[in-house]
């Protein structure tokens, strides 16, 4: 196949067979040769996607140091390095390196659990290579390949079709249309759409019925699925709102730190001091305002956050993701399998005169027949047996056992049918039967001939309400078999309006008697006698509700959430099941009509919670862009092909773990394990409680690294000696404060977590009220420690003497201050059962205070001194006030 044959790669649909063959150099018989087959592998490559979305080690580990506060402490390793503190230049980028690490780790921990998820290509074809058939691994597939497919099997490379028998494929992955696709090999005109293009099959679809072979005429990236994966790839991933925070944060606190160096080094230097003595006092001052454990803690409590996250079934493939869903507005979900169980289910059905409800959900072949409420033996009811037993013999589909219960190997609908005859013990022999014409979408019905024992035949018909009914005469009614007349007519529309108002997807059910004379002995259908035939009744399906998805729904709007459906499915089925879950769905829009809407007249049908059908894969990518338009935080979920694009627009992209594609996985920020809109919701509260936590402390950490700038500030301004020396204040930022933050980070979520609105876009993480409170307790911390090296000094003190009683009263006092951004509805002390690790990392903090203080090896590595019982009192007295300062100010911080 020359390089000039690819210039119509896109119309291989619009080509005949025979040209088709002749420009792939291939036979639609006898396939490729071996070594013809060997050639073209090396040219063209293996035949799989590349890894769309999933970035190399190299870029995990890259992107852990792309932080605003990252570089401010790097700055301060290389002044820390300048001033000739290496100890603490030694220090500062160790901690630097763990948190790389950390963050490394969790990232590439969630990148191997995605791979094992990945199991949307198939991995082996059946071929034709030289005349014979083999069975060789889907990577080997080159175009001209000729694949052989039969039902149940995955699409491996995009085909031409060259033989379809009765063959329909699944192709929701692809175009989002829930019903098989009938296919032929037939050209169709070049500007077909993607839809319904008749001869094409395409990567990573499914055969649900019949069987048929196709040429390959495209693999790997080539196909339509890499097509969509390369656009998918080419949309930018914006920055999360934390790390816009953290970024601003960061920013912020380096241009406080130079400032603050600035400044003392000039006063100092106009009041006479040395050089070297005012740029030390400078880089204490500079590494005092910065936190310099934050972006470890973070990160640890953000992994610690996944990890509970994949507990609750929701894999995050980014660290900061998990915040993002907690801050998230609108949740634009897909209907089939997130809000349904994916399980087609018949619940009604209508014969003339006689409602009988199926109870039941899913393939689980449990339930009853119900007659005016009261349970009934199908078998009792001619009539029922009749209909239950025609839609058995109108079934290709088969079920096998999956790893959560049965499934269905075939198409939905008919999987419906075959539950329904278990429940009411019914079976049928299909060796009997005789001739059938498949459902296709242009008949929009199925027929079978089945053979009686008598030696006479059944002609068996289901299919689309207004089709079979304008080929029926007769109708099996309470009376027996009587003239299909107008007035029955209208009683048979009635019962369907009923059914489709719920939702359903409605099929009729016919038979006909037929002698062997009228058979002649065709034994295969034919047009003539799909007339005449006897209505036995209506049959409505349904993909039931999640049972906990009802309850979800309701959460989310307590919690201030939109849910936005958007689905493949009909209006009225959208409708009905946007309602039977809580969603208002006030009106439904569809694509087509989505094209005639401008930005204003979809943002006022986003505004109103609308229900979208029939969407295709731009009208989600255009939802998406209009929601954050309007200022929210966008989450969207989706498991197809064609949603990848969308995913990586939202805000958080959600792809299912399940059924989800490949393209869409690596899309997406989260997995879903279970595909279940439950447990988007459970993730969303263990993301708020994570911000929450992040918050608490921040907080935590700029009040303790508050008092340390402002106490240092003050004792320069007041001409005193060093404060603390840079050792001190390192110890304290890493190894008292970092573990008691962290413990923080572990806090269970607050009462009101999910009854408060999410938190607008832009929001600070912590308000210009929340500064004011870190700024008073941190005041208090500074003025205390400053108390006591002032008073230490006047009462004859040694200069080391006073500096460790200012070092330990920070600590202590910091220690203290912890417990006031734990909890911002209770007491200060309510709950320490629920978050063990506080008290014990306070504890562990303070033992080591107490080991620097009085180890004599500590004492010279920190120039510390002991201290006496009398300071130690002092100490602790002074840190019972910080508790009740911290509830007098509890109004001030952000909820």
């Amino acid at each position: 196949m020359t390089d000039e044959n690819h210039a119509n790669d896109d119309l291989w649909h619009a080509l005949p067979l025979g040209e088709v063959q002749d420009r792939l150099g291939s036979s639609i018989s006898d396939g490729l040769r071996a070594a013809e087959a060997a050639t073209r592998l090396e040219k063209a490559g293996p035949n799989r996607l590349a890894e769309v979305g999933r970035p190399s080690a190299w870029m995990l580990l890259i992107r852990q140091f792309r932080s605003a506060l990252i570089g401010v402490l790097v700055a301060a390793a290389i002044l820390s390095a300048v001033v000739g503190e290496v100890a603490d230049m030694v220090v500062i980028l160790a901690i630097v390196v763990i948190n790389g690490a950390l963050g490394f780790l969790q990232e590439a921990r969630a990148e191997r659990a995605l791979e094992a998820l990945t199991r949307m290509l198939a991995p082996k074809a059946h071929v034709v290579r030289g005349g014979a058939p083999i069975r060789i691994s889907a990577e080997e597939l080159v175009p001209g390949d000729l694949v052989l497919l039969a039902t149940g099997d995955t699409v491996p490379a995009d085909l031409r079709l060259v033989s379809a028998i009765d063959l329909s494929i699944d192709e929701a992955v692809l175009t989002g249309e829930s019903a098989p696709v009938e296919k032929a090999v037939e050209q169709v005109a070049a500007d077909t759409p993607l839809a319904e293009r008749a001869p094409s099959a395409f990567m990573g679809t499914v055969v649900t019925n019949g069987h048929g072979n196709g040429l390959v005429v495209a693999t790997g990236m080539r196909t339509e699925f890499g097509r969509i994966a390369a656009l998918a790839q080419s949309i930018d991933r914006e920055e999360t709102p934390l790390q816009r925070e953290l970024g601003g944060l960061g920013r912020m606190l380096g241009g406080v730190a130079l400032a603050i160096a600035a400044l003392v080094a000039a006063m100092g230097l106009a009041r006479g001091y040395p050089f070297e003595e005012m740029l030390l006092f400078g880089i204490s001052l500079a590494v005092a305002a910065v936190p310099e454990g934050l972006p470890a803690v973070v990160t640890v409590t953000l992994a610690i956050g996944v990890a509970a996250m994949t507990r609750r079934r929701a894999l995050m493939r980014r660290l900061v993701a998990a915040e993002t869903l907690g801050a998230a507005s609108i949740i634009c979900t897909d209907k089939t399998g997130t809000l349904t169980r994916n399980e087609m289910t018949i619940t009604g059905i209508e014969l003339p005169g006689l409602s009988i409800a199926v109870e039941g959900v899913g393939y689980e072949p449990k339930g009853r027949f119900l007659k005016d409420g009261q349970a009934i033996d199908p078998k009792s009811e001619p009539r029922l047996k009749a209909l239950l037993e025609t839609g058995l013999w109108c079934n290709a589909t088969s079920m096998i056992d999956g790893e959560d219960g049965p499934r269905p190997l075939g198409a939905p609908t008919e999987a419906a049918f075959l539950v329904a005859g278990a429940k009411a013990g019914l079976s049928v022999d299909h060796t009997l039967i005789e001739g059938e014409v498949s459902f296709t979408s242009a008949r929009k019905r199925m027929s079978v001939l089945a053979k009686e024992e008598d030696g006479s035949f059944i002609l068996h018909v289901k299919g689309a309400p207004e089709i079979v009914l304008e080929r029926c005469s007769q109708v099996c009614g309470q009376d027996g078999v009587t003239a299909l007349d107008n007035n029955a007519r209208v009683a048979i529309d009635a019962q369907f309006t009923v059914l489709a108002e719920k939702g359903m997807r409605v099929l009729a059910v016919a038979r006909r008697p037929l002698s062997e004379a009228a058979v002649s002995g065709a034994r295969h259908v034919c047009e003539d006698m799909e007339a005449d035939l006897t209505f036995l009744g209506l049959v409505g399906i349904i993909d039931p509700p999640r049972e906990e998805v009802a309850g979800a729904v309701a959460q989310a709007r307590a919690a201030g959430i939109g849910v936005i459906m958007i689905t493949g499915d009909a209006g009225p089925t959208a409708t009905a099941i946007a309602r039977s879950i809580g969603l208002e769905a006030k009106t439904t829009v569809t694509g087509s009509h989505m094209d005639d809407m401008d930005d204003a007249a979809l943002a006022e049908a986003l505004a109103k919670e609308a229900v979208f059908a029939r969407a295709r894969p731009q009208d989600k990518i255009r939802i998406v862009s209009a929601l954050q338009s309007a200022g929210h935080v966008a989450a969207m979920t989706g498991d197809g092909v064609n949603d990848a694009p969308a995913l990586r627009q939202a805000d958080i992209g959600i792809a299912m773990g399940r059924r989800g594609t490949d393209v869409a996985r690596g899309a997406s920020d989260m997995v879903l394990t279970d595909d279940n809109f439950a447990s988007i919701i459970g993730a969303v509260e263990e993301g708020r409680r994570q911000y929450d936590n992040i918050r608490k402390f921040v907080g935590y950490l700029l009040s303790s690294n508050a008092g340390e700038v402002i106490g240092i500030f003050l004792a320069v301004l007041l001409g005193w000696p060093l404060l603390l020396l840079p050792i001190h204040i390192i110890w304290m930022n890493l190894v008292t404060d970092g573990p008691t933050a962290l413990a923080l980070g572990a806090e269970p979520a607050e009462g009101a977590v999910m009854r408060r609105p999410p938190r607008k876009p832009g929001a600070r993480l912590l308000g210009h009220r929340d500064a004011l409170r870190v700024t008073i307790l941190g005041s208090y911390i500074a003025l205390v420690a400053m108390g006591l090296f002032w008073w230490n000094l006047s009462e004859g003190g040694a200069l080391l003497h006073a500096q460790t009683l200012a070092f330990t009263a920070f600590v202590v006092l910091e220690k203290a201050n912890a417990f006031n951004f734990r909890r911002l509805d209770d007491a200060p002390l309510s709950g320490l059962r629920e978050n063990p690790w506080l008290p014990v990392a306070i504890f562990i903090a303070l033992s080591l205070q107490v080991a620097v203080v009085h180890v004599p090896l500590f004492n010279e590595w920190f120039s510390t001194v002991p201290l006496t019982m009398g300071d130690w009192g002092l100490i602790v007295m002074a840190a019972v006030p910080m508790i009740a300062l911290g509830q007098l100010t509890r109004g001030l911080a952000s909820r």
